[in-house]
């Protein structure tokens, strides 16, 4: 095999394994798999949301986050669609655009759409997230009209 395909497939593989550990946690969050979501960090990763004042250390923390969010919310819905990853050896970073539904319990409404901002590192586990920073480019709080399916 050559040498560029050689180096293009490890770019690939690395690639499809982000793309995958993203996937991963949309599906935790939404399924709230609280122990899956904090073992998609390595183990001192970080949480971080700024907009809300809210940071989650270590997988513990993580757990603790994602049940908190379990407990409060009432609906959440999150989309997450493909963004840039830029590839450095063991460790990358990357964006990701998303779209979040969310009725907390009690009433308020959000309708948020941001940007994951992500640092990732490969581990014998394969990639893992080092820290992922939710920020919310824009937020409606307009009443959702919906009802909760199930």
């Amino acid at each position: 095999m050559s040498e560029s395909v050689t180096g293009e497939s490890a770019e690939l593989r690395d690639r499809v394994g982000i793309e995958a550990l993203r996937a991963e946690f949309t599906d935790a969050a939404m399924m709230n798999d609280h122990d899956r979501l904090a073992s998609l960090f390595v183990p001192d990763g970080v949480v971080r949301i700024p907009d809300a004042g809210i940071e989650a250390v270590g997988r513990e923390g993580i757990r603790a986050l994602g049940r908190q969010r379990e407990a409060g919310f009432e609906v959440f819905v999150q989309t997450v669609h493909p963004g840039v990853v830029l590839l450095s050896g063991d460790t990358a970073t990357g964006r990701a655009c998303l779209c979040e539904v969310i009725r907390i319990r009690g009433g308020a409404s959000h309708v948020n759409y941001g940007i994951y901002h992500d640092r990732y590192r490969r581990t014998p586990d394969g990639w893992r997230f080092t820290e992922r920073t939710y920020e919310i480019r824009y937020s409606d709080t307009t009443p959702l009209a919906g009802t909760p399916g199930g």
